[in-house]
């Protein structure tokens, strides 16, 4: 089976043009897009700040961005929480398969790496 052949974009205007094949509407009208959307967001804003302190300060963290990064991992943790909550998960049963995935990985030599499935 071959791969369809896809437009070389010359301009970002065909790029757009032929992207644009490939989308459709997908409704979210459920209770764990906002959360979702909520979790990405908060997060961005936790690397965002710890990007600057690298950046502008060579990775010199203070106590003023201790508490900020306390204040957007409380939202990052309320955000994974109402996640949890709509799937019907504790935060205790996903933070236990969480180790047992981890030291099962640590065990077989394969803690560093990628895919989820190793």
């Amino acid at each position: 089976m071959s791969q369809p052949t896809a437009p070389k974009p010359d301009t970002f205007a065909i790029y757009q043009r032929e992207s644009r094949k490939t989308w459709s509407v997908i409704h979210t009208d459920h209770s764990i897009v906002y959360p979702t959307l909520g979790l990405t967001n908060e997060a961005g804003e936790v690397a965002g700040k710890i990007k600057k302190i690298f950046r502008d300060r060579n990775g010199e963290i203070n106590e003023a961005d201790r508490e900020a990064l306390k204040g957007e991992l409380g939202d990052v943790l309320w955000y994974l929480t109402q996640i949890c909550t709509e799937l019907g998960l504790t935060l205790e049963e996903v933070a236990e398969a969480n180790l047992v995935k981890l030291f099962s990985r640590q065990a077989r030599g394969v803690i560093g790496g990628d895919g989820d499935i190793r």
